[in-house]
């Protein structure tokens, strides 16, 4: 076995830890999330990005409400709106 290789043991909960020098040079960070496949002779770990779902919202809220201000909407008017709108 080459020296250079670190042996990773699996914890009873399934788990493992990957080495420092190996999440450093893949840039690999806390609450990252991973999808595993399994493949002959082992595991590959596939980092994945999901989407931020709340951040996103928040961002359309704030463009929406900044819309509004700039067409003068009130919330007279979005009530109004949502009242017709579930009559239909």
């Amino acid at each position: 076995m080459n020296d250079d290789v670190e042996l990773v043991k699996m914890s009873g909960k399934g788990q493992l830890v990957v080495p420092q020098d190996v999440r450093e040079l893949a840039h690999l960070n806390p609450g990252e999330r991973f999808v595993a496949f399994p493949v002959q002779d082992g595991v590959l770990f596939k980092k994945v990005e999901l989407p931020k779902v709340k951040l996103d919202f928040e961002s359309l809220s704030k463009e929406i409400t900044e819309q509004f201000r700039k067409r003068n909407v009130r919330e007279s008017d979005v009530k109004e709106a949502v009242r017709w709108a579930r009559k239909r």
